[in-house]
């Protein structure tokens, strides 16, 4: 059955007041003042039920419709969703109780206890990749119990000098799966873990930056980049933003209010909960890039893409590649950071916020609150009219 189309919009449920929102598919949002809840409403067995998905404070809007889906499906499949999650639960309640688990079987548990304060449930980071790639196809089977730290060398052994930060990943993750088992009283020690890394020895490793663009090459990029194409938009879009990929790649119509781009939470860096919504504001030539993409563009992203809903990192790649462009899209950044610091056009505190950056310690952050739209406005306007050559000065930044 077709879905209603989506009513809601992140700026639109920020900005809500109290009452009753509805998104489509089920989808509710109950508003009330400083929060609000999500609830996915259906009918099973002619009864209508509605089943809490969370507060707004810790879902965003992306999040709550990806959790709306999860159990639409669950309904599809002609199963109550209240019910079945409970079953769940009881699952994973049973499999807790277990008095020796295998390595996997403890793994997921902690992942599953996790999901809640990762990012996309843990997706968007694969904060669970490096256990599954490296760790569990070795020892994954073997009773937590029985791990001696021999073992854990053995299956890390492989990657710790070739792929040394995803081995320092995988150590760390494992180093959590011991812990977790020790406080759910299973026979495990995290020294075990730690004991492993000392017989795998010390590696020297050299931090290899992204590859940048130098900020004087890149009017001479964005003007390569010129042309229709989804991919080269984004590139130009990442370049006059000053935005990381994922945020610009799954960029969307209804995200856009006048001048003003706010990038979901969801699409952020960050922890989960410790990040929120950031508004870009757009420069003058970013609003005509717009134009130019509405005029190719007649869905929801900025940046479709018929497979993946919006392209992908490989698909920008591809177009640098070609170009023979050295530098990667997310060296943009620094290509904007550098001009900023070359040619003394922002403030530090400025530059850094433009960037999503956090600016000062936790307790100078609580008080600080302002997100400087005004003054970046006017920091991004400049970058822009540099970078399309249209800046005044840009001979004498040349120079």
């Amino acid at each position: 059955m077709a879905r209603a189309k989506n009513k809601l919009t992140a700026v639109a449920v920020k900005k809500a007041a109290n009452g009753k929102l509805d998104d489509g598919g089920g989808l509710r949002l109950y508003k009330t003042d400083g929060s609000g809840r999500w609830v996915y409403r259906y009918t099973f067995a002619g009864r209508r039920r509605e089943m809490g998905l969370g507060s707004a404070d810790d879902l965003t809007l992306a999040a709550a419709r990806k959790e709306r889906d999860r159990w639409a499906s669950v309904l599809a499949e002609g199963k109550d969703p209240i019910s079945e999650r409970e079953r769940q639960m009881q699952e994973a309640a049973d499999l807790m109780s277990r008095s020796d688990p295998t390595f996997e079987e403890v793994a997921l548990m902690v992942f599953e206890a996790k999901k809640a304060g990762l990012r996309g449930e843990g997706e968007r980071g694969r904060w669970f990749s490096p256990l599954k790639t490296h760790v569990i196809p070795k020892i994954g089977k073997r009773r937590i119990s029985s791990l001696h730290q021999s073992d854990l060398a053995d299956a890390l052994r492989p990657i710790w000098k070739k792929k040394h930060a995803t081995a320092i990943k995988a150590y760390n993750r494992t180093r959590i799966v011991f812990r977790q088992a020790k406080l759910m009283g299973l026979e495990a020690d995290p020294f075990t873990v730690e004991a492993a890394k000392f017989m795998l020895g010390e590696v020297s490793n050299n931090i290899t930056h992204i590859t940048s663009t130098p900020w004087k090459q890149i009017p001479d990029l964005y003007e390569g980049l010129r042309g229709r194409g989804a991919s080269r938009m984004c590139l130009r879009w990442m370049i006059l933003t000053a935005t990381r990929s994922e945020s610009a790649r799954g960029a969307r119509f209804d995200e856009i209010d006048g001048d003003i781009w706010t990038i979901p939470a969801d699409r952020m860096k960050g922890a989960e909960g410790k990040v929120e919504d950031f508004r870009v504001p757009l420069p003058q030539v970013a609003m005509d890039l717009l134009e130019e993409i509405k005029g190719t563009q007649c869905g929801e992203f900025l940046f479709p893409s018929y497979r993946t809903g919006y392209i992908s990192s490989t698909a920008l790649a591809k177009v640098l590649n070609e170009m023979g462009e050295p530098g990667r899209p997310h060296g943009f950044r620094t290509s904007f950071r550098t001009w900023v610091q070359d040619t003394d056009a922002a403030s530090f505190d400025v530059a850094e916020t433009a960037l999503a950056h956090r600016v000062g310690s936790k307790v100078e952050r609580s008080y600080a609150r302002s997100d400087m739209l005004e003054q970046r406005r006017a920091l991004m306007d400049r970058w822009g009219r540099f970078v399309t050559r249209s800046e005044a000065d840009v001979v004498r930044l040349h120079g």
